[in-house]
C-alpha cells in the first residue's frame, strides 16, 4: 500500500480550504485543514505534512510569521497563497523560505501541478553521504547533487529549499560564466517570474549565508549584469 503524501492547508476561508482539499483528495493526497497560524504550528508537529499550503492573511499570527517559525526547525516545502500580488509580498515570502507563491484566485489544476512539482524536487530523507551518481558538480569542499537534491559543504550536509539548490547547481555547472538575472529567472523559475529580478538577489543572499566563499571558488557578483560561480586559479 502506497502511503499518501500529507498536505497541510492553512487558510481562514473555509470555503477555499475545502475546495483545495477536495482537489488534493482526488489526486490521492491526504489533506488537513486549519484556519489560523497557531493551529498550523500545532498541526505541523502532530500531522507532519509533506507540504504546507499557507495563506498569508490569517487571524492572529499571519502567514509570514508561521513560515518564519517553521523554517527555524524544518525545510518542509511551503507554497504561499495570497490575494496580494505585489512584488514586495512575493519577495518577502521567498526571503522567509517559501518554495513557491501563488496569487488568488488561482486555477485548481495549476495549484495541484505546483504541489506535485515542489514535492518532486524535495526529498525529506536525504542521505548523509549522497552517492556520486546522476547530475552533480564537485569542487573543493563542495558537492552539489541535483539528482538527490543534496549539498555537502565542508563535509556537512546543508539543507536548502529546491530553488536555492537549483540556482547553485546551475551556476556551478558553468564555472566563470556570467548569467544575467533575467537568464537565471527564465531557467530556474520560468516565465511567470520574468521581470521580478529581485527574486534572484534574494536567493543569492540566502545561498551566501549558507555557502561561504572558498579559497578555490566563490559566488561572484558582476555589477550591473548578474552573477557567476567564480573558480579561482
Amino acid at each position: 500500500m502506497v502511503t499518501k503524501q500529507k498536505i497541510l492547508i492553512v487558510d481562514d476561508d473555509n470555503n477555499i480550504a475545502e475546495l483545495i482539499s477536495l482537489y488534493l483528495t482526488k489526486e490521492c493526497f491526504e489533506p488537513k485543514i486549519v484556519n489560523d497560524g497557531e493551529a498550523a504550528l500545532r498541526e505541523f508537529d502532530t500531522f507532519q505534512p509533506n507540504l504546507i499550503l499557507l495563506d498569508l492573511m490569517l487571524p492572529g499570527m499571519d502567514g509570514y510569521q508561521v513560515c518564519r517559525e517553521i523554517r527555524q526547525k524544518s525545510n518542509t516545502p511551503i507554497i504561499m497563497l495570497s490575494a496580494k500580488g505585489e512584488i514586495f509580498d512575493k519577495v518577502l515570502g521567498l526571503e522567509l523560505g517559501a518554495d513557491d507563491y501563488m496569487i488568488k484566485p488561482f486555477d485548481s489544476k495549476e495549484l495541484v501541478a505546483r504541489v506535485k512539482a515542489v514535492l518532486r524536487r524535495f526529498h525529506v530523507d536525504k542521505p548523509a553521504t549522497p552517492p556520486m551518481t546522476g547530475k552533480y558538480v564537485e569542487y573543493p569542499d563542495l558537492v552539489i547533487n541535483q539528482t538527490n537534491y543534496s549539498v555537502i559543504y565542508n563535509g556537512q550536509q546543508v539543507d536548502m529549499p529546491p530553488k536555492e539548490l537549483e540556482l547553485l547547481y546551475f551556476l556551478a555547472s558553468s564555472p566563470n560564466q556570467v548569467f544575467t538575472r533575467e537568464q537565471l529567472l527564465d531557467h530556474i523559475w520560468g516565465y511567470e517570474y520574468i521581470g521580478d529580478t529581485r527574486t534572484v538577489d534574494v536567493h543569492i543572499k540566502r545561498l551566501r549565508e549558507k555557502i561561504k566563499d572558498h579559497e578555490a571558488w566563490a559566488i561572484g557578483t558582476v555589477w550591473g549584469i548578474g552573477y557567476k560561480f567564480e573558480v579561482k586559479n
